[in-house]
């Protein structure tokens, strides 16, 4: 493979959530300025109607990403009014957790219970999505997720904004660049913090985590001759692999696993 399986700080349990909740809002600021959330509610939309699921288990959800504002227009389009989001993380987002619990009437929920994507339960029902998360995953880990998603037949939907299409060795090269983009950025990520503004402007803790994790979120992308590799022996009578690049503002590659025998209930 060409993937290269370096750390990115937010995976230790031990980084502050504080912090991994700042990063989480450049990231989410970054999918809105490259049109990440119309590109993957088209993508989705196709998902749910064709495997007839009714509900969205979104893993790695973070404080929910773009999802949030998928599922906003997903629920605009016919016969999709009704879908339900459910967030999940193996670290949950405790603030964000409770500001979408207390909506009342609201269509998306947040487990606090952590949830390991590598692990899911086979009776969870539902189209399962990774947004800018399956990078983290190692090989054996990310195969695992697959074949959960085939066995159990559900749908699965992989999608990723991070770019390992240049030279593996030039891969260092996006950390001045991310440095730099986070202090351009920073002013559009919502909600504002103190912290925010103070470890981006004053104390730079923010942009230097962000601008290592991004560049290694670049040389942790599975290319799509990566991804041959990951599902060489899945697929079968009952189930198929779609995957492809979706042009637009940046590169944003997509991996689609779908029922193709009976309907993956969403419950």
């Amino acid at each position: 493979m060409k993937r290269i399986h370096l750390f990115e700080l937010e995976d230790f349990g031990w980084f502050p959530g504080w912090l991994r909740a700042c990063m989480t809002r450049l990231l989410v600021t970054m999918h809105r300025l490259m049109g990440s959330s119309e590109a993957l509610a088209e993508l989705l939309a196709r998902a749910l109607k064709e495997s007839r699921a009714s509900s969205i288990i979104d893993l790695c959800s973070g404080n929910g990403g773009p999802m949030l504002d998928v599922i906003q227009t997903l629920n605009k389009k016919p016969g999709l009014e009704h879908v339900q989001l459910t967030l999940t993380d193996l670290y949950p987002n405790e603030e964000a957790a409770r500001s979408i619990n207390g909506q009342e009437g609201s269509n998306v929920s947040y487990w606090l219970k952590p949830v390991d994507a590598t692990k899911v339960d086979g009776e969870t029902a539902g189209l399962r999505t990774m947004v800018s998360s399956f990078h983290h995953m190692k090989p054996d880990g990310a195969r695992k997720i697959l074949e959960s998603a085939q066995k159990s037949r559900q749908p699965i939907c992989i999608f990723e904004i991070s770019d390992n299409s240049y030279p593996a060795f030039l891969w260092w090269t996006a950390m001045p660049f991310s440095f730099a983009m986070c202090f351009l950025i920073t002013p559009m990520a919502r909600p504002m913090t103190a912290r925010q503004l103070i470890f981006t402007y004053l104390i730079p803790i923010i942009p230097l985590c962000f601008a290592w994790d991004g560049a290694v979120s670049n040389a942790r992308t599975y290319t799509l001759d990566d991804m041959d590799e990951l599902l060489r022996g899945l697929g079968d009578e009952g189930y198929r692999w779609e995957k492809g690049v979706i042009s637009g503002r940046g590169k944003k590659l997509y991996l689609l696993g779908m029922p193709t025998q009976g309907a993956g209930s969403g419950g």
